[in-house]
């Protein structure tokens, strides 16, 4: 099995990852039910963070020395809902960096279907330890800008 399709992949410093709508994902009027989204942009940026190596052990160890107990913790989001997918709608979730700084990073996603934009959001995430915010650890950050000036252009 191929773990590249089911983390998506990164295009030009963006990651692009297919969702398929299941029934489960809809509301009594076959609609995408709107938190739901949410969980499709969690996943997109779950494996954003995957692919730039946020899983990989020797990042994780480095990350634990210099923080320990660190995660990464939603701090603020924004959403605009501008078109409904329904079931078998097959979606891709574009997340990018846009902007990078020490603590936080905040991340412009984009969920589509085909060239249709269905929902956009805009999320700061901090890098947290011990319920402090700290530094993001510098591969990390290092990865995520590289990223932001990809996608850029």
């Amino acid at each position: 099995m191929n773990s590249v399709s089911l983390d998506g992949e990164i295009r030009d410093g963006r990651h692009v990852q297919p969702i398929r709508v299941y029934y489960e994902d809809t509301d009594f009027s076959g609609i995408v039910y709107h938190a739901n989204y949410l969980r499709f942009m969690e996943r997109g940026r779950t494996n954003y963070l995957r692919l730039i190596g946020a899983d990989h052990r020797k990042l994780f160890e480095e990350a634990e020395r210099e923080a320990p107990g660190f995660a990464f913790v939603v701090r603020a989001m924004t959403l605009d809902f501008y078109k409904p997918a329904v079931m078998d709608d097959i979606l891709h979730i574009v997340t990018e960096p846009s902007d990078v700084k020490g603590a936080s990073v905040t991340l412009h996603q984009r969920v589509l279907r085909g060239e249709d934009l269905l929902v956009e959001a805009r999320v700061r995430v901090a890098f947290v330890s011990n319920g402090r915010a700290r530094p993001i650890p510098k591969p990390l950050r290092i990865a995520m800008k590289a990223d932001q000036d990809a996608a850029a252009g």
